[in-house]
């Protein structure tokens, strides 16, 4: 698995003040997620492929409602 502790994570705009938050990190050809109040924590790793069809599906979802 890549070393994703190396990443530059990034969190969401869409991010509550609550700090109910996830963020995103990108280390060669990996994407990953986490949660933002467990940096130490899991991550979810996921081809950039994967990564995109998800935010294209949300995004899509999003302009439904």
């Amino acid at each position: 698995m890549t070393d994703l502790a190396v990443a530059v994570w990034r969190k969401s705009s869409r991010s509550s003040g609550t700090g109910e938050c996830v963020e995103v990190g990108a280390f060669h050809r990996t994407i990953g997620v986490r949660d933002s109040k467990d940096q130490a924590g899991p991550i979810l790793a996921v081809p950039p492929t994967s990564w995109r069809a998800f935010v294209a599906a949300v995004r899509a979802e999003h302009l439904t409602r």
